[in-house]
């Protein structure tokens, strides 16, 4: 008889953390068909259309994170944290979930701080190699901490780690099959090479203007480009969706037919983004944000480099260096059959799987 278990979830801010929440309640969700799911998010942030979109019910907290400059939003942020727990810990008394299930965003946080509070089990899936303070916070009250990438004891107790993997979205697991049918989806022309360019969700602007800027040379090599520049930035480079072989999207819901479509990437090295691309099997060119804490996205994509399944290159090389790098991998079909089979090598594909593992156990011993 299926369970009818209540699980709670909270991640947002970005896709990077949204996306791995919905995966492990989908994996649930097939699990225990009459669990009931409730998501907590931040107001006015992404995951309030992306849950809804995603077929679960979503409640916001009134919370932001806190600007490393100080600023006038910096004196909201204690209001914005007492009201984000109070409102936290209404929604828990009154869904009164079996388990908490974080994925990291501030939101997140105070759910999870009030779930433990009551002890209402909870999970942590952290998903870079540098964590966020929220979950370096939350690790001690956590019950089991899935990670992504190695040395994490020297933030978390050793005792609540478990490596995983990143929870990736499930039509990425077969997207070879579906190669034809995403570039007829795009109106891009077959035998023909496809650039997809990524910047997060939110979009990143050192690599939308290098795209700007190297149309001209991108057009030179024969590409056709899929360039997600973000929601940020769509105002300011939609005018090249009128030029021929550019394709701009300030976000893309059909991510397997992007990566389908593609025969090279460029992309930010957020955690999410890293392991998908590693399930995708394509050569990737890394730009990482130096924006970050910890400049966590470049050792993200240095351990993809490492072991030679990525090229990298930082944002203060770009102008040097791009032009003669990407020209030599889209003139080298060997390389680039190289990068992709490498990159596919480090894909843990059960992540998923082993996180609602974890959430089960949980959900079991506390029956």
């Amino acid at each position: 008889m299926s369970q009818k278990y209540k699980i709670i979830l909270s991640g947002g801010g970005t896709g990077g953390h949204i996306y791995p929440a919905i995966a492990i309640a989908n994996e649930l969700k097939s699990r225990f068909p009459d669990a009931q799911f409730l998501f907590v998010g931040a107001k006015d942030r992404m995951e309030m259309e992306k849950v809804p979109q995603a077929g679960y019910e979503i409640k916001g907290l009134w919370i932001t994170g806190i600007q490393r400059q100080l600023t006038a939003k910096n004196l909201m942020f204690p209001f914005k944290l007492i009201s984000s727990l109070w409102n936290a810990r209404k929604i828990v008394n009154s869904f009164k979930p079996d388990v908490a299930i974080g994925t990291g965003g501030f939101a997140s946080g105070s759910l999870l701080y009030v779930a433990a509070s009551k002890k209402i089990p909870s999970l942590i899936q952290e998903q870079n190699s540098y964590p966020g303070i929220t979950n370096k916070l939350l690790a001690k009250k956590a019950k089991k901490i899935c990670v992504a990438y190695d040395g994490l004891e020297r933030f978390f107790p050793k005792d609540k780690i478990i490596k995983t993997g990143n929870p990736v979205r499930q039509g990425l697991l077969d997207i070879k099959e579906k190669t034809v049918e995403a570039k007829d989806f795009f109106n891009l022309k077959h035998g023909k090479y496809t650039l997809l360019v990524l910047g997060g969700s939110l979009g990143a602007r050192r690599i939308n203007e290098l795209i700007e800027k190297e149309l001209d040379f991108l057009d030179m090599q024969n590409i056709q480009i899929i360039w997600q520049c973000g929601k940020l930035y769509y105002q300011q480079y939609k005018i090249y969706n009128n030029t021929k072989n550019v394709q701009v999207y300030e976000f893309l819901n059909n991510m397997d037919f992007a990566y389908a479509a593609a025969d090279i990437v460029i992309s930010r090295a957020g955690a999410s983004s890293v392991s998908e691309l590693c399930i995708v099997g394509k050569p990737v060119v890394f730009v990482p944000s130096p924006n970050v804490a910890e400049d966590h996205q470049t050792k993200n994509a240095m351990a993809i480099v490492n072991t030679n399944a990525a090229m990298l290159i930082k944002e203060e090389d770009l102008d040097a260096d791009f032009e003669n790098k990407f020209s030599q991998l889209v003139a080298s079909p060997e390389k680039q059959k190289e990068l992709g089979d490498n990159i596919k090598k480090l894909a843990l594909v059960n992540a998923t799987k082993q996180i609602a593992d974890e959430v089960e156990k949980l959900l079991k011993n506390n029956k």
